[in-house]
């Protein structure tokens, strides 16, 4: 850290927080023991087999936080317990959605990413605030967003729930705030394990002056607005729009092409873009309002799904957003899921459309069968369970939504069977994603803005058990 120079052996910035350099420094004291050649900075895309099957087993074995995350998760599901029908308890049903999540089976033990760890350190984190426990569970999300920063998009949602629920001890007796119930202990206490958390992964840093160069890793605006394969979110939309009325522009001779910017929008690499014909955007992201929990917290159930539409708001408007952080919000929805119908609903227009645009992570032959069949086990199991749950409670999808789902088929065989063999495959390649990204997109666009309006839905108590 004291040196003078900063490293930039690779094109890609590091941008994790200074945490999770000490999570991996400890991996490297075991993976020692399986290829030293993967501990040299200069080994760029390194990959014997001892190092594939370190990764393998350090994913595997981390993931013992998520199982636990799980388990605890599973205990403030309230409703079925006594059931003889294991399969239709929603603990079970919950754990199964959990574990067994497409999505991060294929962005861990394919990609070989520690998303199982980090996302189990959440789940805990929500849990432990059902439980009662606000401090482990501030201390648990302060941890975590200096593992990864990207969680500081649901940072405002812990944030408002804390001090309106924790901070304040009561409430008056038409639910609105009772001011004097502020309890200074209580907001000493929790300011000092967030400072004492952020002090011991930013404080040698800051120490050694070098703390404008971390944060310029950690927010590296000029990468793009969009990932190289574009995130289905508003950003893939808003793109093509402005695509096809620069092109329009040209034909009709009302733009210049010799005027038009010539960067990519997708940049993964350091670059920056500007739109041709629509305005173009600062690098900003917009969140969702936490209004609602400040006002009428609704307890930690609606401080989850305070967290669930502020996860999906970031992935939706959210600068250069991954594809893989749509997982934020589907995982932590799948709690919701298990209570409520109408959550469900959404779940499974959110999770079926988040998971398949996922498929261009897996782009070899061999992993075309199995990110297929996968998904269609998932995605079968998410639909019959949930059908199970609330099996007396009517129907879980529209007609509309089932079109929508079932269009994802011929959207599949297109992009993998049959452009391939076409003309245009050469000289427009990037039709299968940019298909792919735009039809998810239209998914989950419709999922954010239902799980939006479901904050403002009267809703009688929670039946997710808080303490």
């Amino acid at each position: 850290m004291s040196a003078n120079k900063y490293i930039e052996t690779s094109e890609w910035t590091l941008d994790y927080p200074p945490l999770f350099a000490w999570f991996e420094h400890g991996l490297s004291y075991i993976a020692t023991y399986f290829d030293k050649e993967m501990l040299v900075v200069q080994n760029l895309n390194h990959a014997s087999p001892a190092t594939i099957l370190f990764q393998r087993l350090s994913v595997i074995c981390t993931d013992i936080v998520f199982i636990y995350a799980v388990k605890e998760c599973c205990k403030c599901v309230q409703g079925g317990k006594g059931s003889k029908d294991l399969l239709g308890r929603p603990s079970f049903v919950l754990a199964v959605l959990l574990l067994w999540n497409f999505g991060l089976l294929v962005v861990d033990h394919i990609h070989f990413q520690y998303n199982g760890f980090l996302f189990g350190v959440l789940l805990l984190s929500i849990a432990r605030h059902f439980q009662g426990r606000h401090l482990e569970g501030a201390l648990l999300f302060a941890l975590l967003l200096n593992l990864k920063h990207i969680y500081l998009y649901i940072a405002p949602a812990y944030g408002i729930y804390l001090l309106r629920s924790f901070c304040f001890s009561q409430d008056n007796k038409d639910g609105s705030l009772n001011w004097r119930s502020f309890s200074p202990v209580r907001l000493a206490a929790l300011g000092a394990i967030v400072c004492s958390v952020f002090a011991l992964s930013f404080g040698p840093f800051i120490v050694l002056g070098q703390l404008p160069q971390v944060l310029s890793r950690l927010f590296p605006f000029k990468r793009g607005l969009c990932h190289a394969y574009w995130a289905p979110n508003f950003w893939a939309l808003y793109n093509v729009a402005d695509k096809v009325l620069s092109v329009l522009g040209v034909k009709l001779k009302l733009l210049d092409a010799s005027t038009l910017p010539k960067a990519s929008m997708t940049g993964g690499l350091v670059q920056e873009f500007q739109h041709s014909v629509l305005p173009s955007v600062s690098p900003l992201v917009t969140l969702p309002a936490v209004l609602k929990i400040w006002l009428r917290p609704s307890g930690a159930q609606g401080f989850l799904r305070c967290v669930v539409v502020c996860a999906l708001g970031s992935f939706m408007f959210g600068w250069h957003v991954h594809e893989k952080a749509v997982l934020m919000a589907i995982l932590p929805l799948s709690l919701l899921a298990v209570e409520s119908r109408e959550d469900a609903g959404i779940f499974l227009v959110l999770a079926t459309t988040g998971h398949f645009s996922l498929f261009p992570l897996l782009f070899t032959a061999p992993e075309l069968p199995i990110k297929i069949l996968l998904m269609l086990l998932f995605t079968l199991y998410s639909f019959v369970s949930l059908r199970t749950v609330f099996r007396n409670k009517g129907g879980l999808i529209s007609v509309l939504e089932a079109v929508y789902l079932a269009g994802l088929v011929p959207l599949e065989v297109l992009c993998e069977f049959v452009y391939p063999c076409t003309i245009w495959r050469e000289s427009f390649p990037f039709i299968p994603l940019l298909s792919t990204s735009v039809y998810c997109a239209l998914g989950i666009s419709y999922s954010f803005i239902k799980l939006y309006l479901s904050l403002f839905r009267t809703e009688s108590a929670g039946k997710l058990k808080s303490h």
